[in-house]
């Protein structure tokens, strides 16, 4: 899907398609509750950015999740694939929520702070050089903390999730994700490229959390 002439039907359908898996296998609720929430609840008006949003259906869910537990968060997704950006923008407006065509380096270039930065299977696209600069543009952003999660390669992850796609015909969901842990990192193997500053954790099923955290005021609240 990340090839310029892939099949736009498969893809709008691959993007349509990302709120369940990611709902199902990437953890992010419990991450809300732990990290994020925290954090937010106790600003006046938190931001967040979603660096590498897709489809936007993970800074949704954040905005929806916040907005029920009244804790104020205005979420901002990035992401520079303009078919990705088209996508979430032409979603139907959540307030809290604003979708921009843009990568990392622009935000800073415009001197851009955001309270929480995240990602959610973005690392394991990246090459050793590209996740140098991504993780420093990210802590260069965050003004608290900043959460990237990313698959975590095993080959119970790969049987697991070649069995469980089946069913999510019509997309490049399933090719994809199998690529995707084929290429991802073990959580050993990520701990020994991150820069200082940074720590590597196992989270979700057959996922990896990297975390940097600025400030000490944050505390984490168990689940």
């Amino acid at each position: 899907m990340d090839r310029a002439d892939c099949d736009p039907d498969r893809l709008h359908r691959t993007y349509k398609q990302f709120a369940l898996v990611n709902r199902v296998v990437s953890g992010w609720h419990r991450l809300y509750r732990t990290r994020v929430r925290p954090l937010a609840a106790g600003s006046g008006q938190a931001t967040l950015l979603d660096v590498g949003c897709g489809g936007g259906d993970l800074a949704v869910m954040l905005a929806r999740w916040a907005a029920r537990d009244g804790v104020p968060l205005h979420v901002t997704g990035v992401d520079p694939d303009e078919r990705a950006f088209r996508f979430a923008a032409a979603r139907k407006p959540i307030p809290g929520v604003e979708f921009r065509q843009a990568g990392s380096g622009d935000l800073l270039a415009e001197g851009k702070r955001y309270d929480v930065v995240i990602s959610n299977h973005v690392l394991h696209h990246l090459t050793t050089a590209e996740l140098q600069a991504f993780l420093d543009d990210s802590a260069r952003l965050a003004r608290s903390l900043a959460l990237h999660n990313d698959l975590s390669r095993s080959a119970a992850a790969y049987a697991l999730f070649s069995a469980g796609a089946l069913p999510l015909t019509g997309s490049y969901i399933r090719g994809d994700g199998l690529t995707s842990i084929r290429r991802s990192y073990t959580v050993p193997e990520l701990a020994a490229v991150v820069p200082a500053g940074w720590t590597v954790e196992p989270h979700a099923p057959f996922h990896c959390l990297l975390t940097y955290r600025r400030h000490d005021t944050y505390r984490q609240r168990p689940a």
